[in-house]
């Protein structure tokens, strides 16, 4: 007998989410990712959780009905790391008229299937505080509703909701062959030791890896589906005081978001560029960092340049390729190839889809699957990701909580923790009594209680690991802080020798 029911390679967004819905029915599963969890694309997004206003330009109504469907469903999943955001949309005739805007948000929110999220209402830019960082000629405006979300922590509770169902995550473990017979047997490589598993089905859902895992691990001649797209973000400090995001139309056609993001900056992007190479060296280059820049330039009274981003990443979409001539015109759409033959082992390959919809992609793929699996039931739909059992709306209700419990905390302090762990702010508070039971002070806010936490609970071994994707404090901390947790993180996954 196999090891496994379903092994998966790929710890992104896709994989942890096909992962999490295959443990909770029950199946022996196992998760294989090379780097880190969400060390790609999955923490490269825009943050958005959305239907995709654009995609209705392209007539893809049937991507934005499902992704608008799924927005209160993650809401309510996840309302510690996923909340309501209110989009400023001017209105600029040079590039789509009003009518024409009008009518799409309308579509949006007909097709949107809302409980929650307010509809689109019209603004007066002169009068209305969204209008004060924005150039005086920008006299009106539509707001409409989608959702923010951390990214890069959706993947890891994902990851924590199937290992506490029973999977077997396995990070920093590159899969480097997989033979094909009645099962498939895996060897990986684990920091140079070779290791071997069985799984009687494998998902490749490596993102923008899967052409190359497919020639390199599976041996076989890619489909060339596949098309990659580079999207380029920049940070820089907040642009403007309230908790509304802009939605900016550019010259080429596309839009740029400006987001509230980590309470003292303001997110920027996205570019979209065709890509080739190797996807874990993607830069955004300075010709990006300046069309973001000159978008925003465009819009707000006070102009930024390269200067003045305080931090720059970019990501590389793996998009199902449909034949569009550019790539801001490629479906953001998913598709799902299952691979059959007679008394051989089956393969899935998942090619693109976007984070709104990866639940409903993990749904598809078990289903797909559904004559291996004939018991198996859909659950995930009802069921809160780790620390998201509360109410939608309840964040501050939660927070205050927090504050009451742990007196010693700052009111920043506390809504990070509950931004991030929920109803889990326990687990890594614990006792505590004041600031020194948390032991080691790392940097901002970060103690040592909570790097302990991340390391045991969530897969971190690095100071990227938790500087970079499981927070955002890569913002706050300097090099010589980083340095430390660093050394702190080495000392204590040590077992010789007992971290302070």
């Amino acid at each position: 007998m196999a090891d496994f029911d379903l092994a998966i390679i790929g710890g992104g967004i896709n994989g942890t989410g096909i992962a999490r819905d295959a443990a909770g029915r029950g199946f022996r599963v196992v998760l294989i990712e090379q780097n880190d969890l969400a060390s790609g694309t999955s923490s490269a997004s825009s943050k958005l959780i959305h239907g995709g206003l654009r995609y209705l330009e392209q007539r893809q109504f049937r991507l934005v009905h499902e992704a608008l469907r799924e927005r209160e469903v993650l809401l309510r999943a996840a309302p510690h790391l996923i909340r309501p955001l209110r989009f400023v949309l001017p209105i600029n005739e040079a590039r789509r008229s009003p009518a024409l805007l009008r009518l799409g948000l309308l579509i949006y929110d007909w097709i949107g299937w809302r409980r929650i999220l307010p509809g689109t209402r019209e603004l007066d830019l002169v009068t209305d505080e969204a209008g004060q960082p924005l150039k005086s000629r920008f006299h009106h405006a539509f707001e409409y509703s989608d959702c923010f979300a951390d990214d890069s922590r959706l993947v890891v509770l994902n990851a924590v909701d199937a290992a506490e169902r029973g999977a077997v995550i396995r990070t920093r473990t590159r899969c480097v062959r997989a033979d094909r017979a009645d099962t498939w047997r895996l060897v990986l490589n684990v920091r140079g030791q070779r290791d071997v598993i069985t799984a009687r089905i494998l998902v490749n859902a490596t993102g923008a890896w899967s052409e190359l895992f497919a020639e390199t691990a599976l041996r076989v001649e890619p489909q060339r589906r596949l098309r990659l797209d580079k999207g380029s973000h920049i940070v820089v400090r907040r642009l403007y005081d309230h908790d509304r995001a802009y939605i900016l139309q550019a010259a080429d056609g596309r839009v740029v978001f400006a987001i509230p993001f980590q309470r003292d900056f303001t997110l920027i992007g996205t570019t979209d560029r065709s890509f080739a190479g190797d996807p874990a060296t993607v830069l955004p280059t300075g010709e990006e960092i300046d069309y973001l820049c000159g978008v925003v330039n465009e819009y707000f009274r006070t102009a930024i340049g390269a200067a003045d981003v305080v931090w720059a990443f970019a990501g590389v979409r793996s998009l199902y390729d449909d034949g569009a001539r550019k790539p801001q015109d490629i479906g953001r759409d998913y598709a799902l190839m299952l691979d059959e033959r007679f008394g051989e082992a089956p393969l899935l390959t998942v090619y693109g889809g976007k984070i709104t919809t990866y639940r409903r992609l993990a749904e598809e793929a078990l289903a797909r699957l559904s004559h291996f699996f004939p018991r198996s039931r859909p659950w995930t739909a009802q069921s809160p990701l780790p620390g998201g059992d509360f109410v939608y709306d309840g964040v501050d209700t939660l927070i205050e909580r927090t504050l009451r419990t742990w007196r010693f905390l700052t009111a920043d302090h506390a809504r990070r923790l509950v931004n991030a762990y929920g109803t889990r702010v326990d687990r890594v508070l614990g006792t505590a009594t004041g600031l020194d039971d948390l032991g080691m002070r790392l940097g901002a806010d970060l103690t040592a209680a909570e790097v302990r936490y991340l390391m045991s609970k969530e897969w971190a071994q690095t100071a990227d690991d938790v500087l970079w994707r499981r927070s955002k404090l890569g913002l706050r901390l300097t090099a010589d802080q980083a340095a430390l947790l660093d050394r702190f993180m080495a000392q204590a996954s040590s077992p010789s020798r007992t971290a302070t």
